[in-house]
C-alpha cells in the first residue's frame, strides 16, 4: 500500500531543485523534469522517484519477458532504463564494441518515495510507510539549501573517432547507401574522459539550464549517472493510445531573431532533413503497426519544427491504438530501439552501424522512463546526455546524425559538433583530435 499526500508548493522552479538535491543521499533516483516545455502528450510536470524497493537488473537475454514478469507482478510505478544493447534479445545482433562504462543493459526499480508535480501542487506517494515520514521528509525538502559546488578535477574530453576517420566511416556508409543495402542509418561517435571526477548533481543543474528540454533526466544508480538533456520521446501508452515522436532534423539556433528565423524556416524547407524525417515516420509507422488495431496508425503531425534552446528540432508525431490482445511491454519490444537511432531498414542498418561505430552504446540511444501502475508508460530517447561511472571515473557523451544519399560527410560532421555543443560546454575543456 502506498500513503498518498497532498501539498501545494509557492515555487515549483525552487522546489524541484531543492527535491533533487535532498535526493542526492538515495541509492536509486530518476528525475523526470518537462523544464514546462509546452507539449501535447504530458501528465506531470516532474516526477522524482527514489530508493528502491524491489528492482530488477539484467543483460539482454530474454530482458523484454523478464521485465514483462516484473511489471505484471508489482503492477505498481516502475522507473528505469532500456539501453539500445537490448537489439540483441530481439534480433540475431551483436554488441562487441569497447564499453568503458559499464551499465547493466536493463534497470527497474519499484520506488518507496515517488513524488508528482502538476503546476503547484505535489503528490507524494510513499510505499510502507506513515504519514509523519512523509511530513518530515516534505519539512526537510523545503527546507534544504542547494549547495552549488564544482569538484576541483579538470576533466579533458576526447573523441574516441577522429574527424578524418569519421569522413572515411560516413564514406563507408554512403557506400551502403549507393549498393542498395540500407536508405538511411544513424552513424554515431563517442567524446569521453579517463580519470574524470565531476559532481553529477552540478553537471546536470547547468546542462538542464542550458537546454531546457521536454524529457530531462537525472539518473543514479549507486556509482552510475546519467545527465540528460533529450528533447525526443520514444514512446508513451495512455490507455489504448499508443505515441511516438521521433526526431529527425536539426538546424543552429542565432542570437539575431531574423538568422534564427531564417534557420527555422531553412530547416522546414530542407529536403534532405524532410526526407530523413519521412523515412524514419514510415519506419516507426511499420513498428507501430505490429501491436495496432488494424487501420489505427496515423501520422498526427509531419515535419513540425520545434525551438529548444540549443537548437531547432523536425519533429513528427506518430499515433495508434494498442489492440487488446498485447500487453504494454509488447509495445515496446516490437518498436525498440527508436527508428530515429537506428536507419531503414532497421536490422540491417544496426549490422553495419555496429561494424563501423567503435563504440558500444549503452544506454546512450536506449531509454527512459517509467511505468504507472495501470500499465501506462512515457519513454525518452537518451540522447544529449552525459554518462558518468563514478566507481571506473568514465565520462561519456555520444552524438550522431542521418546519413542519407544527400549526405556530405563534412556537414554531418558539423552537425555532430552542434549536437555535441550543450555537453561540451557543460564539461568545459575539450580536446580534438
Amino acid at each position: 500500500m502506498r500513503t498518498l499526500i497532498h501539498k501545494s508548493i509557492q515555487n515549483p522552479k525552487l522546489f524541484k531543485q531543492q527535491l533533487l538535491f535532498w535526493s542526492q543521499q538515495f541509492r536509486e533516483i530518476i528525475y523526470l523534469d518537462s523544464n514546462d516545455y509546452p507539449q501535447d502528450y504530458s501528465s506531470y510536470d516532474c516526477l522524482v522517484a527514489l530508493d528502491a524497493f524491489t528492482s530488477i537488473k539484467t543483460d539482454y537475454h530474454n530482458a523484454f519477458e523478464d521485465l514483462k514478469q516484473y511489471q505484471q507482478t508489482t503492477r505498481d510505478w516502475l522507473f528505469g532504463y532500456l539501453s539500445y544493447d537490448l537489439k540483441n534479445n530481439t534480433e540475431s545482433l551483436v554488441s562487441k564494441n569497447f564499453d568503458g562504462l559499464g551499465f547493466p543493459d536493463l534497470f527497474f526499480f519499484q520506488p518507496k518515495k515517488l513524488f508528482l508535480l502538476k503546476g503547484n501542487q505535489v503528490e507524494i506517494q510513499y510505499l510502507n510507510c506513515c504519514d509523519d515520514e512523509v511530513e518530515t521528509d516534505f519539512k526537510e525538502i523545503i527546507e534544504t539549501e542547494i549547495a552549488r559546488e564544482e569538484l576541483a578535477s579538470k576533466v579533458i574530453i576526447q573523441q574516441r573517432i577522429s574527424k578524418e576517420n569519421y569522413l572515411e566511416k560516413v564514406t563507408k556508409v554512403l557506400e551502403h547507401i549507393h549498393r542498395g543495402d540500407i536508405y538511411e542509418a544513424n552513424f554515431c561517435m563517442e567524446f569521453f574522459a579517463d580519470n574524470a571526477i565531476i559532481n553529477p548533481f552540478e553537471k546536470f543543474s547547468t546542462l538542464n539550464a542550458i537546454s531546457q528540454p521536454p524529457l530531462a533526466v537525472f539518473f543514479k544508480n549507486n556509482k552510475l549517472f546519467l545527465l540528460s538533456a533529450t528533447p525526443e520521446r520514444y514512446l508513451r501508452k495512455e490507455g489504448e493510445n499508443i505515441i511516438s515522436q521521433p526526431i529527425k532534423g536539426t538546424s543552429k539556433r542565432f542570437l539575431d531573431p531574423i538568422a534564427d528565423e531564417k534557420s527555422k524556416n531553412d530547416l522546414a524547407l530542407d529536403p534532405k532533413e524532410r526526407s530523413e524525417n519521412i523515412m524514419i515516420t514510415d519506419l516507426v509507422r511499420n513498428d507501430l503497426s505490429k501491436t495496432a488495431q488494424k487501420g489505427s496508425v496515423e501520422v498526427k503531425e509531419l515535419c513540425g519544427i520545434y525551438s529548444f534552446l540549443q537548437v531547432h528540432q523536425m519533429i513528427t508525431t506518430i499515433t495508434s491504438k494498442l489492440d487488446a490482445q498485447y500487453a504494454a511491454i509488447d509495445v515496446i519490444k516490437t518498436s525498440f530501439p527508436m527508428g530515429s537511432m537506428t536507419g531503414a531498414p532497421k536490422i540491417e542498418a544496426m549490422k553495419i552501424i555496429e561494424e563501423l561505430e567503435e563504440t558500444k552504446r549503452g544506454l546512450y540511444s536506449g531509454a527512459v522512463g517509467y511505468f504507472t501502475p495501470s500499465g501506462d508508460f512515457d519513454f525518452n530517447v537518451v540522447i544529449r546526455s552525459i554518462l558518468y561511472n563514478q566507481e571506473k571515473k568514465y565520462v561519456s557523451f555520444s552524438v550522431g546524425s542521418a546519413i542519407t544519399s544527400q549526405s556530405v560527410p563534412e556537414k554531418e560532421y558539423e552537425e555532430c559538433l552542434l549536437k555535441a555543443k550543450a555537453m561540451r560546454e557543460v564539461m568545459k575543456s575539450i580536446n580534438t583530435n
